[in-house]
C-alpha cells in the first residue's frame, strides 16, 4: 500500500509540472489570447486546489502507513511482552508452590511439635491427677495411721496401767513374802532347830523393790492378794490358817512403805502375756528358788534397757553402715569435668524387650547438680529410658523418662554433699509401679507409670551423656560429673531385702544384666578403677 500511493505521487506531480511548463510557453507566445490564458489561470487554480487536496490525501495516506507500522511494532512489542509475563507467571508460580512445600513441611513439622506438646500436657496432666490422687490416698493413710497411732495409744495406756498394776502385784508378792517370814519366825520359835530357818535374802526383796528412779511417781502398795504357785514356795513354808490369822498384827506391821512407780519391766511386756479366757495373766512367774536374783536383774535390765532406749520413733531403726565401711563394691568411674566426650557405652545393651528393671549404683558428686547417669536411645526414640538432670531444673532434680515423653521427676537434693550415696530406681510395667531408693531407704513411690509397657532392645545404652540420637548428640548441660562404683541393671524389681543388703555391702542380687564389667568403650578423660571400699575410691 506504500509503495503504490509513492508511485501515484510522483506521476501526479510530474504531470503538474509539464502543465505548468505548456502553460506558461502557450502564455508567451499567445499573449492576444485573454480568455484561453483566463481558462487556464482557472484550471491553475483548480490544479492548485487538487494539488493541495491530493497532498492531503497523500499525507492522511503517510500517516496511515506510519500508523499501521507502528501497530506492528506495538503488536510485537506486545507479544514480547505477553512472553516475558508468561516467564514471569511461570517463575512466580514456581516459587509459590516452593513456598507452599516450605509451609507444608513446616506445618507437619508444627503438627509433629504439637501432638508432642499434647502428649506431654496429657503425661503432665496424668502426673498431675495420680499425685492429686496419691495425695488423698497419703492424706487417708495418714488419717488411718493417725487413727491407728490414737488406738495403739490407748492401748499401749492399758498396757502401762496393766503393768502398774502388775508392778504393784510384784511389790505386793515381794511384802507378802517378807510378812511370811515374820509369821514362820513366830510360829517355829520352838522348833527352830527341826526347821531350818528362811533365807536372809526373803528380807531383802522389799529393800530392792522399794529402790526407785529420779522423777516417777509414788504407787501406793498393793492390797490385793497375789496368786502363788503351788511350786513357788517350799513346804517348809506352808502355814495352815491358824497360823496365817495368827500372822495378821504381824503382816501389817512389816508392810513396807509407799513405793515409787518404776518402769515397767521388760519381762513383763505384753508379748509375754499369755491369754486366759477373757482376760492376760503375766506369763513367766518368779522362781522362789531364785528370787532376789530374779527381780534385781530383771530390774536392772528393764531400767537399763530404758535409759538407753531412744525418746524418737525415727531412731528405733538400725542406722545404717558409714559409706566408708562398704567394701567389695568392685569397679568405679571417674567423670572428673564437663565434656561432651566423657562417656561410657554399656555392651551389649539390652538383648530382649524389659518390662520391669532395677539400676542401682552408689553415686558420688558435689558438681550442684546430677547430670545423667543413664541414657537409653533406640532408632526411633532417643528417650526410651533416661536419668538426667540439666541446668534448667532444680538443683538434685532428675527426670526419669521411660518411652518418652512419660517421665517422673525425682529429688535427690541429698546425693549433692559430695559424699557417697547409694541409688536405686525400680519399675515395673505390672500397674505402672516405680519406686526411688536412697542409702536403703524408701523416699518416693508411685503408680500408673508406663503401665503395660515394655522398653524394647536393640539399642544405646550410655552412662554420663544424654543422647539426642542413638550414641550420639551429647550436650555438655547434661553431662555428669562425679563417681559412679557399684553400678547394675536387673530385668527384674528388687525387694527391700536386697536393696538393703546392696546398700550395706553384704550380697549383690543375682541376675544382673549389666554391670561395670561391659563398659568396653569408654571416652574422654573418664578413669576405670576398681575399689576395695568406697572410701578408697577416687
Amino acid at each position: 500500500m506504500g509503495l503504490s500511493g509513492g508511485r501515484a505521487l510522483c506521476v501526479l506531480l510530474l504531470v503538474l509540472l509539464h502543465l505548468h511548463a505548456a502553460s506558461s510557453q502557450e502564455a508567451r507566445f499567445l499573449g492576444p489570447r485573454k480568455p484561453f490564458f483566463q481558462r487556464l489561470r482557472r484550471l491553475e487554480e483548480q490544479f492548485q486546489k487538487l494539488q493541495e487536496v491530493t497532498l492531503t490525501h497523500l499525507q492522511a495516506i503517510a500517516n496511515n502507513y506510519n500508523v499501521s507500522y507502528n501497530v506492528d511494532a506495538r503488536f510485537q512489542n506486545l507479544a514480547q511482552e505477553n512472553l516475558a509475563m508468561a516467564l514471569a507467571l511461570n517463575q512466580s508460580r514456581a516459587a509459590v508452590q516452593g513456598d507452599l512445600g516450605h509451609l507444608k513441611n513446616w506445618v507437619r513439622k508444627a503438627q509433629r511439635r504439637g501432638h508432642k506438646v499434647d502428649a506431654k500436657l496429657l503425661a503432665l496432666d496424668q502426673a498431675l491427677s495420680e499425685g492429686r490422687w496419691e495425695r488423698a490416698q497419703e492424706r487417708m493413710e495418714q488419717k488411718a495411721q493417725g487413727d491407728a497411732i490414737s488406738g495403739l495409744a490407748l492401748a499401749l495406756q492399758a498396757l502401762q496401767d496393766t503393768l502398774a498394776g502388775l508392778t504393784q502385784l510384784v511389790h505386793g508378792q515381794g511384802t507378802r513374802l517378807a510378812a511370811l517370814e515374820g509369821q514362820l519366825q513366830m510360829a517355829n520359835l520352838g522348833t527352830a532347830a527341826a526347821t531350818p530357818a528362811p533365807p536372809k535374802w526373803l528380807s531383802l526383796i522389799p529393800l530392792q523393790l522399794q529402790g526407785h528412779r529420779p522423777g516417777t511417781s509414788a504407787l501406793a502398795p498393793a492390797s490385793v492378794p497375789v496368786p502363788i504357785p503351788a511350786r513357788a514356795l517350799p513346804e517348809s513354808l506352808s502355814l495352815n490358817p491358824q497360823q496365817l490369822q495368827a500372822a495378821k498384827p504381824a503382816t501389817a506391821a512389816l508392810a513396807p512403805s509407799p513405793v515409787p512407780a518404776t518402769a515397767p519391766p521388760a519381762w513383763l511386756n505384753p508379748s509375754q502375756l499369755q491369754p486366759q479366757g477373757d482376760k492376760q495373766v503375766p506369763g513367766p512367774f518368779l522362781d522362789p528358788r531364785n528370787l532376789h536374783q530374779d527381780i534385781t536383774g530383771r530390774l536392772q535390765t528393764t531400767w537399763g534397757s530404758a535409759n538407753a532406749a531412744p525418746r524418737d520413733p525415727s531412731q528405733w531403726t538400725q542406722p545404717p553402715q558409714r559409706p566408708g565401711e562398704i567394701c567389695n563394691v568392685g569397679a568405679a568411674l571417674l567423670f572428673p569435668n564437663v565434656s561432651t566426650e566423657n562417656v561410657v557405652f554399656l555392651h551389649p545393651g539390652f538383648l530382649r524387650g524389659l518390662r520391669a528393671l532395677s539400676f542401682c549404683s552408689w553415686v558420688r558428686t558435689a558438681w550442684g547438680r546430677l547430670g545423667t547417669l543413664l541414657s537409653y536411645a533406640t532408632p526411633d526414640n532417643d528417650n526410651k529410658l533416661v536419668l538426667h538432670g540439666r541446668d534448667s531444673l532444680t538443683p538434685g532434680s532428675v527426670h526419669f523418662v521411660v518411652g518418652d515423653p512419660a517421665f517422673r521427676e525425682l529429688a535427690l537434693q541429698s546425693l549433692l554433699d559430695g559424699q557417697w550415696h547409694h541409688l536405686c530406681v525400680l519399675w515395673t510395667s505390672t500397674q505402672g509401679r516405680h519406686w526411688l531408693y536412697v542409702d536403703r531407704r524408701l523416699v518416693a513411690t508411685s503408680s500408673r507409670f508406663r503401665e503395660s509397657y515394655e522398653i524394647p532392645p536393640g539399642g544405646s545404652l550410655v552412662l554420663g551423656q544424654e543422647q539426642d540420637t542413638m550414641g550420639g548428640g551429647f550436650d555438655s548441660a547434661e553431662s555428669f560429673v562425679g563417681s559412679l562404683a557399684g553400678l547394675a541393671i536387673w530385668d527384674r524389681v528388687l525387694s527391700p531385702g536386697e536393696v538393703s543388703s546392696l546398700a550395706t555391702g553384704k550380697a549383690v542380687p543375682a541376675g544382673a544384666l549389666l554391670t561395670l564389667a561391659n563398659a568396653t568403650s569408654i571416652g574422654g578423660f573418664v578413669q576405670k578403677v576398681t575399689c576395695t571400699c568406697l572410701e578408697l575410691c577416687p
